[in-house]
């Protein structure tokens, strides 16, 4: 079967060892983090970055959900950086970051700085990173089945199913001081779901886009800052 089904009849049933199995296994994500350095980078305190997403691509843009939770984990901690919050950025700077205008590469940042706005909004907040994040998350190989019974004496579903999610993202780093690109950061997560049902559905879930976002944005804070 090519695809998670849910019936109205049918029987059929997952085993406490089997649950307990899919429970300890369920969750569990492999990530891998890339690096390609192009040049120095360093940060002073009133310098920022701004994080935009890449949407080129109609049907697969980058959520901007995934934008803001790169950019909450470049700020967090003791060493957290100053981030430009995406849709603000994007609203002072409209139409020149629309996805129709915006800069394809570093070097185009030199002709938009020409423009009076455009150089006064990035003094303004004090951007001297712009990170393009580029990727989505999608789900492969759906497979099993859930059978769901109504009875007089009660209702109650039985099977499961699985499938597997993949977070693949791609950050490339601007440098506004010197319209150049320093760098970047690739991250791919996967991670194996389930549902399980005996009597309900009980989802287990594999964070991978959360996992994808936590070590993008560690490995992106460690990039800026440098040294």
């Amino acid at each position: 079967m090519n695809a998670l089904e849910f019936r109205e009849t049918g029987q059929g049933k997952v085993g406490g060892p089997l649950l307990l199995l899919l429970a300890l296994t369920a969750g569990c994500t492999s990530t891998t983090v890339d690096e390609f350095r192009q040049g120095d980078t360093g940060i002073e305190s009133h310098e920022s970055v701004v994080i935009l997403g890449r949407r080129q691509a109609g049907n697969r843009e980058t959520s901007s959900d995934f934008v803001e939770c790169v950019g909450d984990r470049l700020a967090q901690g003791m060493d957290g950086l100053s981030v430009v919050p995406e849709q603000e950025f994007l609203d002072a700077m409209f139409p020149w970051f629309e996805p129709r205008t915006a800069p394809l590469q570093p070097e185009h940042l030199g002709r938009l700085m020409v423009e009076e706005q455009v150089a006064l909004t990035m003094r303004d907040f004090g951007v001297r990173y712009i990170i393009w994040v580029d990727g989505f998350t999608e789900t492969l190989n759906r497979v099993g089945s859930i059978s769901c019974t109504v009875a007089p004496g009660g209702a109650g579903c039985f099977g499961y199913g699985s499938w597997e999610d993949d977070a693949s993202f791609n950050a490339e780093i601007w440098d506004v001081e010197n319209y150049n690109g320093v760098g970047q950061i690739s991250t791919d997560a996967t991670g194996q779901s389930f549902m399980p049902a005996i009597v309900i559905p009980i989802p287990l879930i594999a964070r991978v886009e959360a996992n994808a976002c936590q070590r993008l944005g560690d490995q992106l804070k460690s990039f800026v800052i440098g040294g």
